[in-house]
């Protein structure tokens, strides 16, 4: 078996989101981009980490453009809820399609 050329490992790798390469954040790309939105609970136990940890890696999806946040109530009955926007779910594909390529070798 050949080695691929130095071109070619790169170019498997240009389709990965640094984003999306944290593994918290590519599962909730995962999750939201085949659902209509997913509220703060529902990500947290899909996840299994915690709610400060949830924040954060929901605040870099946030920064990046791909989920939006919705809040609703006041205080401890608030809910937050999230949705992948249209170029997260462009990105998550794209990301996916590249971790594909990579696996398929």
């Amino acid at each position: 078996m050949s080695e691929p050329a130095v071109g070619e490992a790169a170019s498997a790798l240009e389709g990965l989101d640094p984003v999306l390469t944290a593994p918290k954040r590519l599962a909730a790309m995962a999750l939201l981009s085949r659902s209509a939105a997913a509220d703060f609970a529902v990500l947290r136990e899909h996840l299994g980490v915690s709610e400060s940890d949830l924040s954060k890696q929901m605040s870099a999806l946030a920064a990046a453009g791909y989920v939006t946040a919705r809040k609703s109530g006041r205080g401890r009955g608030s809910v937050t809820t999230y949705a992948a926007t249209r170029d997260g779910k462009k990105a998550y594909a794209r990301h996916r399609s590249a971790l594909e390529a990579i696996l398929k070798g």
